[in-house]
């Protein structure tokens, strides 16, 4: 039996213009293909594949499925996951294991695909997933910090432009229903007439 106590994350997340040049140390990123089969009211199930073989850029032209299509063998790692709504930054999130193939064929007969880059690095104190999208979702990219408890004083990079923890059309179901690039216009008005926000009651933020 799964240890349900640990079917939870933990993390804050954070809009990015762009991801520092000294942050890629070259290797390739994970490629992350993805499926949202439930993407309403911040509840989500998903298909992803991921592989490292292969870099690609994300350009607004990109087709999830057609890359699937074209490299799918190269895709060995597979999960399906159940997630709950982000409420102060935790949520609910049971992932398993599954075979890429069976996960493959899923993806191509339905759900909502999402594509992406994600690197990952070291920051000060924490690990940082940072996600650059492609497709209808480009160019978003969207930085975040993860913990096994809620993530408490936190140092942000300055490449953080504001925090979105908790708007769940930034969750990636909320862009396999509604993608960036049909909304980011709006956002850019909001930003410029509200200016970056970041959530006060996670502790003392640091910013560097």
């Amino acid at each position: 039996m799964a240890d349900n106590l640990n079917d939870f994350e933990f993390e804050r997340r954070f809009f990015c213009r762009h991801m520092p040049a000294e942050l890629d140390d070259g290797d390739a990123p994970s490629l992350i293909v993805q499926s949202y089969y439930v993407h309403d009211g911040n509840y989500a199930l998903r298909v992803r594949l991921e592989t490292r073989a292969m870099r690609l850029d994300m350009t607004p032209d990109l087709d999830p499925l057609a890359v699937l299509r074209e490299y799918r063998d190269l895709f060995r790692e597979a999960y399906v996951t159940v997630k709950g709504p982000s409420v102060g930054g935790t949520r609910y999130e049971a992932e398993r294991e599954i075979d890429s193939r069976i996960a493959a064929e899923l993806m191509m007969r339905g759900g909502a695909p999402v594509i992406k880059n994600r690197y990952s690095v070291w920051l000060d104190e924490d690990g940082w997933s940072i996600d650059v999208f492609g497709g209808a979702n480009a160019p978003l990219i969207v930085a975040e910090a993860e913990r096994s408890s809620p993530v408490t004083n936190l140092i942000i990079p300055k490449f953080c432009v504001t925090e979105i923890t908790d708007q769940a059309r930034f969750s990636n179901d909320g862009l396999a229903g509604r993608p960036f690039g049909e909304w980011k216009d709006d956002f850019e008005r909001e930003l410029a007439a509200e200016g970056p926000q970041f959530m006060q009651f996670f502790g003392k933020n640091r910013m560097v």
